[in-house]
Parts: structure tokens; sequence; C-alpha cells
């Protein structure tokens, strides 16, 4: 075997040398694996669902307010309470009238006495318009056949008619006159029946309108109390259902007879339930961040079986997901892999530690998951949230 000269042994040296700086200036500079999350597109069940906060209502309240002013009694009732239609919810001691001085019993003494003498003095009006209309009448049935018989003339039996009609209308007058005076006069009786607060008067006992459950109590202690104050507030846990308040971009979607589905209410797994009306007219709100934003009321059916076993009662808190679509074997892929680029929709695949850009076409978006409806095959990782430092071919580190 031919020997290497010391010459050539000293080349081979400087060139693996300079073949190993070369090595390492390119591994040095060439750009390091970006960091990344990826996920799996894959098929599953797909929900297109329209998600908003809501809260319970009952349908139908009632609330009971006093009568008469007057003095409220303790009310005894709790919230919660049940009642049946007729039960009493609490009493209402009428106002007593005022007591009378002297000077005014005496003038009330004789407002009676005059009541009762105007009484008389109609009474007596009657009778002698009574009078009057009988001797009219009896005029007439002699005058009548005179006159067909042309013995008296058509004028004669006009002013018996005549007098017949005015003494009828006179009798009724003096007959309204006589129902005047006999209100005057118990009116007058009645000033001095109830003239210092008769202890007689009974309370007013206010009864339940229908089988309820007590909701509310505004007033509880006893005490003073204005005709129409809100006592008690009554409604029927039958009528329990759901309003949801939706933007009136989502509102368009929505109809009548669409499932809904009740999560976040307190309890374990989901409550059913079902768009009954979608209303008309819209109103303004303003949200948190200062938006004004045009939202329109739904009112959701539920399940009332399950919802009252489950403990809701009325102004409970639940998030409602109005089922707009639902399928089964849909292609889907996190809404944080996909963004816009010149053409239209893309995401970045995770293809052997490289990132390979992929056009793709989108279809429905729900919540987190976006529907592929080309572009992607099932089982292909996407890279979630790229930013600007991913590009085609840059090399990957899966976290």
């Amino acid at each position: 075997m031919k020997k290497i000269n010391k010459s050539t042994r000293r080349t081979l040296l400087l060139a693996a040398l300079a073949v190993a700086i070369v090595a390492g200036l390119l591994l040095g500079f060439r750009e390091p694996p970006a960091l990344v999350d990826t996920a799996e597109a894959h098929c599953d069940t797909f929900r297109v669902t329209v998600e908003e906060e809501g809260r319970t209502r009952l349908a139908d309240r009632y609330e009971v307010s006093a009568p008469v002013s007057g003095h409220l009694s303790r009310v005894r009732l709790e919230p919660g309470d049940t009642v049946q239609r007729g039960d009493p919810l609490f009493l209402v001691q009428p106002l007593y009238s005022a007591p009378l001085d002297a000077r005014s019993r005496a003038q009330a003494e004789a407002s009676l006495g005059r009541a009762e003498a105007m009484l008389a003095v109609t009474r007596s009006h009657v009778e002698a318009e009574e009078a009057r209309a009988e001797l009219a009448r009896k005029e007439l049935e002699r005058v009548r056949p005179l006159a067909r018989a042309g013995h008296l003339s058509a004028e004669v039996l006009d002013r018996a008619e005549t007098e017949v009609r005015r003494a009828d209308a006179a009798l009724r007058s003096t007959r309204f006159a006589v129902d005047v005076a006999r209100h005057e006069r118990d009116n007058a009786r009645a000033t001095l029946a109830v003239s210092g607060g008769a202890d007689d008067v009974a309370p007013l006992t206010v009864r339940a309108p229908l089988d309820a459950t007590v909701l509310r109590r505004p007033r509880q202690s006893e005490g003073a109390v204005q005709a129409g104050e809100p006592v008690m507030v009554l409604g029927d846990l039958n009528s329990l259902e759901v309003e949801v308040d939706v933007l009136s971009r989502d509102a368009v979607r929505i109809r009548p007879g669409m499932p809904v589905l009740l999560t976040r209410w307190g309890g374990d797994g989901e409550l059913a339930g079902t768009v009954r009306r979608v209303e008309p007219a819209g109103f303004t709100r303003v949200s948190a961040l200062g938006v004004e934003e045009q939202r329109v009321w739904v009112l959701v059916d539920i399940d009332l079986d399950h919802a009252l076993s489950a403990g809701l009662g009325d102004g409970y808190r639940v998030e409602a997901a109005f089922l707009l679509r639902h399928s089964d074997d849909v292609l889907q892929i996190p809404v944080s892999a996909v963004f816009r680029d010149d053409t239209g929709w893309a995401t970045y695949v995770a293809d052997n530690g490289r990132a390979r850009l992929r056009r793709l076409d989108i279809g429905e978006r729900s919540g987190l998951r976006a529907e592929v409806t080309a572009g992607l095959d099932a089982g292909e990782r996407v890279i979630l949230h790229p930013g600007q430092d991913i590009h085609e071919g840059r090399r990957l580190r899966t976290r």
C-alpha cells in the first residue's frame, strides 16, 4: 500500500477542516424549526347553532294589590308557598270615617231632615201627577168615540192625546225626583250612621284568583296601604318558559318549532326546548363594549317536567343554543387553523415535519369548528394559529 506523504496528509486535513467549518456555518445560519400546535382533521357530528344567554320567566303572573285604602295585616305567606283558588292571601281593614263634631253632627241631622221632607214632597207630587194622568186618560176615552162619530173635531182629539202624553211625562219626572230624594236621604243617614269609625266594619279578605305559587311579596309587615298598591305576586309554574334576546341578523334564521338546547342552568345535562315565537319587533340595546345592537326577543317552550323537577324557577339564567343544522360524518377542523389569503380560505398542513400551504373550501362554521368541503382529507394534521413565521416548507416541531 502506497504511503501518503506529509504534504498530502496536510492538504486533506485542511480540506476536512474547511468542510467542517462550512457545514457548521450552514447549520448555524439555518432557520430553526417552528414550535407549533396541531390538530387532526376528522369526521364527526357537526352542529350549527346560535348561542345566547336567556332567562326563565312565567307567562302567567298575577300582581295582587290592595282593593281599598286601609290598614294591611301582616302577610303570612312566604315566597314559594302554593295557594289554591279562593284561599285567603291577606286582610285589609278599610279606613274609618272621620268623627263628627257637634256642629257637623247638627248639620248632618238637619240635612237628613231636609232630605226626608223633600222625599215627602216629591211623593205628594207623584200622587198629584198620577191623578192628573188618570183624568187625562179618562178624558181621552170620552173624546175618542165622539171624534170618530164626527161630533167633535180632530183638533179636540189631538189636544186630549197630547194632554195624556204630557201627564205621563210629568209623572215619570216626579218619580225620578222621588228616586233622587231617596238617595239624598240615604246619603244623609249614612253620614250619621258612620260618624266616628264604627267597630263593626269587617276587614276585607283578599283571596287567590287561581291555583298558583307565591313569587314575590312586596309588602309583608302590617301598616297603612293605598288602594292599588301591590302586596303579592303570584305565578303559575306550569307556564314556565325561556326568553332569549338574539341579534336581529340571527333572529331571521330562527323559526318556530326549531329545537333549542338549554345548558349552563346549574344542573347536569341539557334541557330540551322548542322555539314558540320570534317577536316581529326588535329593540336597541347597548352592549358591554358600548356598541348599540339591534336585538329580538325569542320565546322558547321547555320540558316542564324536567325543568320543574330540576328546580328551575322564575328569572333563572340559562344558555340557549338554537340548533340551525345537525349533520353526521362531517369533515371539520378548528377555526383557529383557517385564514384568508389572496384566493380564499387556506390552512397549513404539517407534512413530514414541514409546513405545506393548502387551499380549502369552507362550508359553515359553528363555534370553534369549521366545515371543510374540499381541499383536505380526514387524518391530516393542521397547524393551529399559524403566525407570520409559518410559510411554505418551514420546518416544524410539534409541542
